[in-house]
């Protein structure tokens, strides 16, 4: 008979004692009673037994999960640090690194993995020799390709990845979404077969331990999946490839709320190994720390496929009635004619109403904060969402005069219906989120798509993103300042990623790709950067921006959500904390609000926040531990603590 301490998936960190008549391993999986039920929990420690031990106060385990250990020491540690960093017990931590399933399935390797094809290398540009030879250069360090769309970054990857297997080092190779990035899933079939495992929210639980199984026993050195990939169990690992770094898809939206990045970051140091980033629009974080040396930036300039960047041209829209300009209808019948394909792309991500001017493009944003206002239609306030600021709505616009002022916003259904209104003899899909819930859909739109039976394909980011279609001639943005309307700082930069992303679908193969990009503001920086390829003057302005408004990558934010049924109870609990902090923290860091979270009421919980902003991390992180360890919450009032958050929405 053993003692064996336990951690459940469970918001309590602190670990559990059970006895225990067989042998069970560290690092394996067990069924325990708590509370009256029985949870799922993991072994983080035994012991045996002492002959005065009073184990008759001690419950017995119920079950053993596994024969076999699923995590070691090392492992063990790395979920100890992401708890502590991310604010989560040690057992969340677990629960969101290893595999939920109770036995193995078979798994394909891929969906349509039928006999293992292996294709040969494409032979590489002088460019991307070099990015090759400079990675391989050292066993470890940080590294970025930053190349523009179309430039062979997914043929990097590969090379550098072939070369650390035969280093006999394994790789973790992370996509922001797996469904949305087949092609790159294809190459990496044909190039290594069965040597891949995959893991992606698509698997089963069952299958999902399959594939871990087969990567511990060393049979599968190449993962690739998306965010929660980064947690391969690796015996070796040598290498991470994060493909499309500045995705936001990357950070987990619950406890622990990590971030793959910072993960990433921090498994290479641990292990010794090279983490290798790419996009052809590096987060405004990570230019910077290439700009001060901490990560070796490499450039790759030329498109490989015959291609060259598409010529982009701003279309004003004010005046403009409907949502298809003249310019945008003239070139999408041209590109029909041509017996070429159009993508059409609408941010719909922007919500709610914003408060603008149709004669001027003007913007109400926040005095204090410098990010948009948002009109809160029961209070008739605009209100800021980080600072709390309020005021009434204009009736006439500041700027200009004029009277005609409101606010907008369209759908990629309703905007589906006028093109087909306008174009009765396109053949046009739409591919958004409600798509990719039916299964099958995606892949049969992508299929036609691919094989020209679609003429106009119409979606949201999900058409942005690692798409390589030779017969696509047209990009059209519908309305590419959406984005800019939302409380966010990184509206700027998000809006500049998607159109920069968006535009390098079009001329990837040919000469002659074009770019119509429909905008109410075409003066904004962000679209005039994008449209001109302005990369780095973009990134250059931007940073000047947030150093003088104090945002990341010159401070770290603390986010701090309070949500509960009701709006008083949790509005009480965030100033009595709110309270707190500024008094514990004055001159570490700066506390805004609180204030209603942008979309203050989400599945009838009323939601309002904290925003922590500060240069001294660690001390801040600190304290915030010691005032979240004497919190003693109103019932029916949680809390949740998102480190570095990407959204504030």
């Amino acid at each position: 008979m053993g003692l064996v301490q336990v951690v459940f998936n469970i918001p309590v960190d602190r670990e559990f004692t059970y006895t225990t008549n067989e042998e069970v391993p560290f690092g394996c999986r067990v069924v325990a009673p708590f509370h009256g039920r029985n949870l799922n929990g993991y072994v983080v420690g035994t012991e045996p037994l002492k002959e005065d031990g009073a184990s008759f106060q001690l419950k017995p385990l119920r079950r053993v999960l596994d024969k076999e250990p699923l995590f070691d020491k090392e492992y063990l540690a790395l979920a100890r640090w992401i708890a502590d960093r991310y604010y989560s017990s040690l057992g969340e931590a677990l629960a969101a690194m290893l595999p939920g399933g109770k036995k193995e399935t078979e798994v394909p390797l891929f969906e349509d993995a039928g006999e293992e094809v292996f294709i040969t290398p494409p032979s590489l540009s002088p460019e991307q020799e070099q990015a090759v030879k400079e990675i391989l250069s050292k066993e470890d360090g940080l590294y970025y390709l930053f190349g523009i769309t179309g430039s062979g970054k997914t043929e990097v990857f590969l090379r550098v990845a072939e070369a650390t297997l035969l280093e006999g080092r394994g790789v973790i190779y992370l996509v922001p979404e797996i469904a949305l990035t087949g092609q790159v899933v294809r190459a990496i079939r044909e190039r290594f077969g069965s040597k891949a495992a995959v893991l992606h929210s698509r698997l089963t639980p069952s299958q999902r331990l399959t594939e871990w199984r087969r990567i511990l026993r060393g049979e599968a050195p190449l993962v690739v999946g998306a965010r929660s990939a980064v947690f391969a169990p690796h015996p070796r690992l040598g290498l991470i490839i994060l493909d499309e770094e500045h995705e936001g898809s990357y950070k987990s939206s619950s406890s622990p709320r990590y971030h793959a990045r910072q993960v990433a970051m921090k498994r290479c140091s641990l292990s010794k190994a090279r983490l290798v980033m790419g996009s052809a629009t590096p987060s405004v974080e990570a230019y910077y720390l290439m700009q001060k040396g901490e990560i070796r930036g490499i450039r790759l300039t030329k498109r490989l496929a015959g291609g060259k960047l598409p010529e982009v041209e701003i279309v004003d829209l004010k005046g403009t009635e409907g949502v298809f300009s003249r310019r945008l209808q003239e070139e999408i019948l041209i590109t029909h004619r041509e017996k070429r394909q159009t993508i059409l792309f609408l941010n719909r991500r922007g919500f709610s109403y914003s408060f603008h001017c149709n004669t001027c493009g003007y913007q109400m944003k926040c005095r204090r904060c410098s990010v948009s206002l948002t009109f809160h239609k029961q209070k008739n306030r605009m209100v800021c969402h980080y600072c709390g600021f309020s005021t009434r709505p204009m009736d006439l616009c500041p700027s200009c005069g004029s009277l005609d002022v409101g606010y907008y916003g369209s759908g990629t259904e309703k905007i589906e219906e006028e093109a087909r209104r306008i174009f009765p003899e396109l053949k046009i899909a739409r591919l958004d989120t409600d798509a990719v819930e039916r299964k099958g859909t995606l892949e049969r739109i992508l299929k036609e798509f691919q094989e020209g039976k679609i003429d106009l394909l119409l979606g949201t980011q999900m058409v942005a993103k690692g798409l390589n279609f030779p017969g696509v001639r047209l990009v059209g943005i519908v309305l590419a300042d959406t984005g800019l309307h939302m409380p966010d700082f990184r509206a700027t930069e998000r809006t500049f990623s998607l159109i920069v992303q968006v535009s390098g679908r079009a001329g990837r193969f040919a000469p002659d790709g074009k770019v119509i990009v429909q905008t109410y503001m075409p003066q904004h920086e962000a679209v005039n950067h994008a449209a001109q390829m302005a990369v780095d003057e973009f990134y250059k302005k931007e940073l000047e921006n947030r150093a003088e408004l104090r945002f990341p990558p010159f401070s770290r934010l603390f986010r701090l959500v309070f949500r509960g049924k009701s709006e008083e109870s949790v509005r009480a609990a965030a100033e009595e904390i709110g309270t707190n902090l500024i008094r514990e923290l004055r001159g570490q860091a700066e506390v805004l609000g609180p204030a209603e979270c942008p979309i203050g009421v989400i599945a009838g919980n009323h939601r309002y926040q904290i925003i922590l902003r500060t240069k001294a991390f660690l001390p801040v992180h600190a304290e915030l531990r010691n005032q979240l360890a004497r919190v003693k919450l109103l019932k029916g009032v949680y809390l949740e603590v998102d480190v570095d958050p990407v959204s504030l929405l």
